[in-house]
């Protein structure tokens, strides 16, 4: 801790997963915290609630375990007892007409050999990939798409039928427009070392097998994702921090002592400023005092999506096979995925009785009309491709649909240049940093990791404090 971080008064715009982890950061440093969000609840994309009165994640239901940042952040918070694997994880894609096993050996889809995908392709598509070693070699010190650079060694088939529903899964994106640096770096970096893209997905493969030791994939929390919000806001509020709901932020101005945030509730003068807001409202923020950065930021596109979670009796199904399925966007169905949550996850298993919950994922970069339908034609579209798919025919007895609007930034080709120029930007300003899901990955542990990282760079950098102790100026 530096030898002034308590004098400092630490401002932190935006309360999601992000803006709470830079706040819970900088108050256990011993700043005094303020964090303003503009609407009535906390944690952004991750969403506790109940449907039949069953708990269940009606948001960002997992994180990435092997990832350290969300893990370490749960067990900080006191959560560290809840973290749960998930109980099934053996997923299937739903595609030409049939449930086909997820394939093992592969990496965001890209496989290493052309029998990792025997059974999910057709066998010319297997065959195209194992013609790859006849291709000229690759060039790896370039930024492209996945799903152009995928398509060009391996075959559209991969592309169509396993990367771009793992993509969308992730992104609700397109994976030819999709940048490989900014999605798969482990893989863009692997392919600065190899002229096959075979010979670098097999490289990433070594390292994945070498951490299996290290325990599951993924993780949730019992009781849901949803639940870890609220504990870091708690822990913030312990550490002293302050922790306001709508109050939304309309300026940001820079003096000579430091910073004025105008909120609707009247100003606040802090030492430094965390902009946690996605995208366009931290452009807004920025346009009268960073102009080069809010040019950037105004850019940056979102997807919207759906979420449909469904309660049925159990009596009325027939058994449902793994933790769900991938949909592939050429099949031309309505849903992108779903979820068999009971089968998933033990807590909702415990907390389902005689129900079983599941849900479907609707929605797809470019597709936001979609989500204008109402309720129950989402259920509706949900209910018919259940059907196709498992054999569905039970009515639900609730279903709630949760929309996320503008919920995924998307990383196209350059987008970690855009990054690295927003930053620089804003570096040059004293005492300013953002973060947040449109910068470093849309990942729970990564989103945890970009507000960790701005909180760091705050408390590395002295700032002038203003003349009374703590700087509030309210």
């Amino acid at each position: 801790m530096n030898v002034d971080t308590a004098a400092r008064h630490v401002v932190v715009v935006g309360g999601g997963i992000a803006g709470l982890s830079a706040a819970h950061r900088l108050a256990s440093a011993g700043c005094r915290v303020t964090l303003a969000e503009a609407g009535d609840r906390l944690g952004g994309k991750l969403l506790a609630g109940r449907v039949a009165d069953v708990p269940v994640d009606l948001g960002a239901e997992s994180m990435l375990a092997r990832r350290p940042e969300g893990v370490e952040l749960a067990r900080a918070v006191g959560l560290g007892d809840r973290l749960q694997p998930p109980a099934v994880a053996v997923s299937a894609v739903w595609t030409r007409g049939a449930l086909r096993p997820l394939p093992k050996g592969h990496v965001m889809g890209v496989p290493g050999t052309a029998e990792a995908l025997a059974g999910l392709l057709t066998p010319e598509g297997v065959a195209r990939i194992a013609r790859e070693a006849e291709l000229p070699p690759l060039r790896g010190d370039q930024d492209t798409a996945i799903g152009a650079l995928v398509a060009e060694r391996l075959g559209r088939e991969v592309v169509d039928r396993l990367v771009e529903p793992l993509l969308g899964g992730v992104y609700a994106g397109d994976a030819y427009r999709i940048s490989l640096r900014a999605a798969v770096p482990a893989l863009a970096e692997a392919l600065g070392r190899h002229t096959h893209l075979l010979d670098a997905v097999r490289e990433v493969q070594a390292r994945g097998a070498a951490q299996q030791g290290a325990g599951p994939v993924f993780t949730g929390l019992d009781g849901g994702m949803g639940t870890l919000p609220d504990a870091v806001a708690d822990a913030v509020r312990a550490a002293g921090g302050d922790i306001r709901t709508r109050t939304a932020v309309h300026a940001l101005e820079s003096g000579a002592e430091g910073w004025t945030v105008h909120t609707g509730s009247g100003p606040l003068a802090a030492d430094a400023v965390v902009l946690a807001a996605p995208a366009a409202p931290a452009a807004a923020l920025l346009t009268g005092v960073c102009p080069e950065a809010a040019g950037e930021l105004a850019r940056v596109e979102y997807a919207s999506m759906a979420l449909v979670t469904l309660a049925f009796r159990r009596a009325d199904l027939g058994a449902l096979p793994g933790s769900g399925f991938l949909v592939p966007p050429v099949d031309g169905r309505s849903i992108k995925a779903s979820t068999f949550s009971t089968n998933k996850w033990d807590w909702v298993a415990k907390g389902s009785g005689e129900l079983f919950l599941l849900r479907t994922s609707l929605g797809r970069y470019g597709e936001e009309k979609a989500l204008d339908r109402e309720d129950a034609e989402l259920v509706g579209l949900s209910l018919t491709d259940l059907g196709a798919a498992v054999g569905l025919a039970a009515r639900p007895v609730a279903a709630e649909v949760t929309r996320w609007r503008g919920g995924l930034p998307q990383y196209p080709v350059g987008h970690l240049d855009r990054v690295a120029r927003i930053r620089e930007a804003v570096a040059a300003l004293p005492g300013l940093r953002v973060c947040g899901a449109a910068y470093d990955g849309v990942g729970i542990p990564a989103c945890i990791g970009s507000g960790q990282r701005a909180a760091d760079e705050i408390l590395a950098t002295p700032t002038p404090a203003r003349g009374t102790p703590g700087g509030t100026g309210e």
